[in-house]
């Protein structure tokens, strides 16, 4: 079985003012049978998700979990979590037979369970609550063996592998090993009760001065010695007793250690070879363990790992690493929360979960816009630069090096600092914008907010090439195509999705006419191509350059940001970028303006 869908009313950041209305959930996710990776900006509600599973099902660790005033949405006196279960095989659905729901018809029906907990305050003080299980909305209480073949385990996020895994009273470790086949009901008969017990023996040995120990003399021979000196501690421990007691008493050394578990509290599992691992070894082997205890034999209950920012203490090649095991896992559920992009480039596009304003968005085929030639474009191209674009507030998408290096000084000029509003730029590298645009179009409602804002060329020339000369075409030409092109551009934008073509031919083309950046624009196209003749007519030979792909754009952006900045603080600016919607480069103002929120 696995965890099929969440809902939450008033929990956390999910919530709504009023009373809980039962078909109007504030959340309803669903959920994948292997790998679900929820991701998103700081605050966005990753950490609620987990923590209202935790709630509803506890841990085979026996985490500390309780309900606290931060769970109630604002003001709400009421919160409420639906979890249902689907795909019960017949050993998992006998431990919930009296709370079971059934869908399909003859053949084809299936069991399901659905938990609901809530909880409700009044005047501060939050009343106890217990779950239950039915197919109605209110339910029945669930036994305490029934609940048992539902924790979840749980690897909270900065966690100290380190101190689960090293030897003590009831560590991690010995509780994993315990709930194995190979030691599970095995309290007295155990191979190493055995051995522990023979350990015993040889210890009472030590102590009474008669363990043998073989060693070899001086001329090479080997002979049997019994070494004194637990004696001597026995003997001296022994003379103090007498005194306290009387003469026939002595003392006895015994190991403790009779049963499985003691035995088990007595291991630290660490890396062969590695006697000083480091945080992230420890964090590996952590997992390692973890889930051979998701993966154990003859167990009919819930196999649901429940692990936050995974990349703790991981370098990236060893979030890769782990990510790619994990997908692996066909066996158990996992469901992760991750601020890493290095994960999230890894990552199937269907196994993530976008955390933002509120709400969760599935990446996975029956929800986003994005067809199957995307998803394979994606899961090819998409990689750690890219992925940031999953964390932020607000998008660019651009077509190259040029706009990504120019757009973050122009917005500084404009008074807006797109990291401070949290604006990722995402260079695609190519006009394939569908491939990345569309991860933002759902199929149905709840839409994005996350405002996109797509910055591409019109890419219609000014100039065409003729024998061996450049020719300006026609100006009303020019305008006819530029208007269709720019109307089939703008006809793309969808939802959160707005697209900001270029009014002139490309950006430089675009810089060249503008009223604010054209001066600039042309000393340093210049200073770039220090060999061309630019002052008999510039335009055409700008044209001659884009069309034979011989201008240097980047070092052309790079030097006019420089230049850029460098006018930013001197107490009289000499660069201002002009608001004036006939400015060719208004669509940049424009684009950055919406991306930013503003």
């Amino acid at each position: 079985m696995y965890l099929s869908n969440i809902k939450f009313w008033n929990f956390r950041k999910f919530g709504s003012v009023g009373d809980i209305d039962l078909s109007k959930p504030n959340l309803d996710l669903t959920l994948t049978k292997g790998l679900n990776v929820i991701i998103g900006e700081n605050d966005s509600g990753k950490t609620a998700i987990i923590d209202a599973i935790k709630l509803v099902l506890k841990t085979h660790s026996y985490d500390y979990i309780r309900v606290e005033d931060k769970d109630f949405y604002n003001e709400a006196n009421r919160f409420r979590i639906e979890l249902t279960f689907e795909d019960l095989t017949p050993d998992e659905a006998k431990n919930f037979t009296e709370w079971l729901g059934w869908t399909g018809t003859g053949e084809e029906v299936k069991p399901f369970l659905k938990l609901n907990y809530e909880v409700k305050r009044q005047d501060k003080k939050i009343w106890p609550a217990d779950v239950k299980a039915g197919v109605d909305d209110d339910g029945y209480l669930l036994t305490a063996e029934s609940k048992e073949y539902l924790k979840a385990t749980y690897l909270k996020p900065l966690r100290d592998a380190e101190n689960e895994l090293i030897a003590k009273r009831n560590s991690r470790l010995s509780q994993i090993l315990l709930g194995d086949t190979a030691f599970k009901g095995k309290e007295k008969e155990h191979e190493l009760v055995k051995i522990f017990e023979s350990l015993s023996e040889e210890l009472k040995k030590y102590f009474k001065g008669e363990f043998e120990i073989a060693i070899t003399n001086e001329v090479g021979e080997e002979q049997t010695v019994r070494p004194q000196e637990g004696k001597q501690i026995k003997d001296k421990i022994d003379g103090y007793i007498k005194g306290f007691y009387g003469s026939n008493y002595e003392t006895d050394f015994k190991a403790s250690t009779s049963d499985i578990k003691s035995i088990l509290e007595k291991l630290s599992l660490f890396l062969k070879d590695e006697p000083n691992p480091g945080l992230g070894t420890l964090n590996r082997l952590f997992m390692a363990a973890e889930l051979l205890h998701l993966n154990k034999s003859n167990w009919s209950g819930l196999r649901l790992g429940l692990v936050e920012e995974l990349e703790a203490h991981l370098h990236p090649q060893a979030q890769m690493q782990v990510i790619e095991a994990f997908q692996k896992q066909d066996a158990i559920q996992l469901i992760l929360t991750t601020h890493s992009p290095n994960l999230a480039s890894k990552l199937k596009l269907e196994n993530l979960i976008i955390c933002n304003n509120g709400n969760v968005y599935p990446m996975g085929t029956t929800y986003t816009k994005l067809g199957l030639d995307n998803y394979k474009f994606l899961e090819k191209f998409l990689d750690t630069t890219k992925a940031n674009l999953f964390f932020a507030k607000g998008v660019i998408l651009v077509e190259g090096w040029a706009e990504e290096i120019l757009i973050p000084s122009l917005a500084k000029a404009i008074g807006i600092n797109l990291t401070e509003k949290g604006v990722s730029i995402v260079n695609i590298g190519h006009t394939g914008f569908d491939h990345y645009a569309k991860i933002y179009l759902r199929i149905s409602e709840p839409n994005m907010k996350i405002p996109v804002a797509v910055i591409t060329d019109s890419d219609i020339r000014e100039y065409e090439k003729n024998a061996n000369d450049f020719i300006k075409r026609d100006t009303i030409t020019i305008q006819q195509e530029t208007q269709q092109k720019l109307v089939a551009i703008n006809g793309k934008s969808e939802n959160n999705v707005k697209y900001f073509p270029a009014p002139n031919w490309t950006l430089e083309y675009s810089l060249f006419k503008s009223a604010s950046l054209a001066d600039l624009f042309q000393n340093v196209a210049k200073a770039a191509h220090t060999h061309t003749d630019w002052n008999t007519d510039f335009e055409k030979a700008l044209a001659k350059k884009l069309i034979n792909k011989g201008l240097k754009k980047t070092e052309i952006a790079y030097q006019m940001a420089n230049a850029i900045d460098e006018d930013l603080v001197k107490k009289v600016r000499t660069i201002q970028i002009s608001d004036d919607v006939n400015d060719t480069v208004n669509y940049l103002v424009k684009a950055i303006k919406y991306a930013s929120g503003i």
